[in-house]
């Protein structure tokens, strides 16, 4: 009885995890969706008119004066699973005042394949945001959306850059790239049309920097200092971008924000798990080398379903962690293939060699998956060393910090810090909201300058981030010297209402927690 019992209390605790991952997913949907910024268009029928490689496009001019663009086309992919080319020229005036095409949505942590027919494999564009259209020479910010390398989009929610442009004078970019299936389905022994096919979504965002780096000046940003962020997914991306040569040199920073689990931006799949789920997924849909090129018209919901059952299989197969909760299961996001991607980010003594100049700004939230049920009974030793390593924080918070996310990050800026270098600025995001806590993607407002809390966050977290930006460094009026992070000299920034530069704050604490995780 008492195993039937325990049994049943696992699989109860499985059923909670999953509708609380579900919740969190709806709260993001509707935030993201609807509490963005309010922008009122000034003049649509403005001279927001820019010339670009490809042709001219006029966006507007928003109520603020932030010259807006939406949906301009960076590349085209005519075809599934196949590099992305140039886009078309065309002549008169592009009209980019509505949103472009998304990508196909695709499942992420164990969820249900998303059958709808709600995307476009030619996803191809960007969304962009300037105070000006001169030769100011302005940072360049690049976002990069979260939702793992499977779902998300660019366009608007509380990551309109309207407000980031405005109060901090940087030109802010978002980019729509393919994902899941679209994006990372490895059909490469099926001929030279399918190279890179196992990275199509990496080369997406790789093509986005080329027509950035080209046209970015006519917008007012400067060509020569663009950064790449991203939160979640969108911080693995950026890890990605740092291991890739065919990335290196196209931008100068990285900011990663709660962008890793071990087997998501600190390692990606290898060529063989790759290999064993695009065998799996064109076996459940009947191709075989003879007829490959059905792929190219197989409805999105067979696609979806069968590489929704490919990840479970493969990842039992090789014995890959989930992400979240226990078992195995693999996600979709960029496979080693020994040359777009030539490594992991994360070496056996340091980090890929293509982010070796690259600094880094990178760290998470103290409560991340709080909102998603992953909690714990602390002990008496574990709520003293979270006293001692967070003095500003209630006890209560040792039920609550996160190490899924935490441990990596630790993993990841030892060994950045280790390959001796561009240097590593390390922050953790603690500042309460509500009931809600440092929740996983709390801070995403903030640096967008989106938040409607009157608390001084808005200005700090995006002063942190542009400054960071702007030359490499994040100093910020009112905040200590932020020393660089090092294995000899762990300095970690609390974000708060309060911040302070601590040095190695958690690792008790974190060791204490996951005694056998090496960082």
């Amino acid at each position: 009885m008492k195993k039937i019992a325990k049994r049943v209390l696992i699989v109860l605790g499985i059923i909670v995890l999953i509708l609380g991952i579900a919740a969190a997913a709806l709260f993001f949907y509707f935030r993201n969706r609807f509490m963005g910024p309010t922008v009122e268009i000034k003049d649509p029928d403005s001279a927001a008119i820019v010339t670009t490689t490809y042709g001219d496009v006029r966006g507007y001019i928003s109520d603020n004066g932030i010259y807006t663009y939406h949906g301009i086309p960076y590349a085209k992919a005519e075809e599934r699973f196949v590099a992305a080319t140039e886009p078309d020229s065309w002549d008169g005036v592009l009209d980019t005042t509505e949103w472009g095409p998304i990508s196909p949505q695709g499942a992420i942590l164990g969820g249900s394949a998303n059958e709808e027919d709600n995307g476009d494999n030619n996803c191809q564009n960007l969304n962009l945001w300037t105070p000006a259209l001169d030769d100011g020479k302005r940072p360049v910010m690049v976002w990069l959306h979260g939702g793992g390398f499977s779902s998300g989009s660019a366009n608007g929610g509380n990551t309109d850059g309207t407000n980031l442009a405005l109060n901090q004078d940087v030109v802010v970019i978002g980019v729509n790239h393919r994902l899941n299936v679209y994006g990372y389905l490895d059909l490469t022994e099926y001929g030279e049309k399918y190279e890179h096919s196992d990275n199509a979504g990496l080369t997406d965002i790789v093509a986005s920097l080329d027509w950035i780096k080209e046209n970015v000046a006519a917008f007012g940003g400067d060509p020569e200092n663009i950064t790449v962020f991203g939160q979640s997914g969108g911080g693995a991306k950026v890890l990605s971008l740092m291991t890739s040569p065919y990335a290196e040199g196209k931008f100068q920073k990285g900011i990663v924000q709660s962008g890793a689990t071990e087997t998501l931006g600190v390692t990606f799949a290898t060529k063989e798990q790759s290999l064993a789920i695009t065998d799996k997924i064109l076996t459940k849909l009947g191709i075989t080398e003879a007829n490959i090129e059905d792929i190219q018209t197989v409805s999105n919901a067979d696609l979806q379903n069968a590489a929704t059952e490919a990840l479970a299989e493969t990842g039992t197969e090789f014995e890959v962690p989930l992400a979240i909760g226990d078992g195995f299961g693999m996600e979709w996001g960029p496979v080693i293939d020994g040359d777009y991607m030539p490594s992991a980010p994360i070496t056996e003594d340091g980090f890929a060699d293509a982010g070796f100049d690259v600094p880094l700004l990178i760290g998470s939230n103290i409560d991340e998956w709080a909102m998603a049920g992953l909690r714990r009974d602390a002990t008496d030793e574990e709520k003293a060393l979270f006293t001692k390593a967070y003095p500003n924080e209630p006890e209560s918070g040792a039920d609550t910090v996160d190490t899924l996310i935490r441990l990596p990050m630790l993993k990841i800026m030892s060994h950045k810090a280790d390959q001796g270098g561009a240097n590593v600025y390390a922050y953790m995001f603690t500042h309460q909201e509500g009931v809600m806590g440092a929740f996983h993607g709390a801070e995403i407002s903030y640096a967008f300058y989106n938040s409607s809390e009157k608390n001084g966050m808005n200005e700090l977290i995006s002063s942190v981030w542009t400054n960071f930006a702007r030359n490499g460094v994040p100093a910020v009026d009112g905040l200590e010297n932020w020393e660089p992070y090092s294995r000899e000299n762990p300095a970690t920034m609390i974000l708060d209402d309060e911040s302070y530069l601590t040095v190695g704050h958690d690792e008790e604490l974190m060791h204490v927690l996951a005694p056998d995780y090496k960082w």
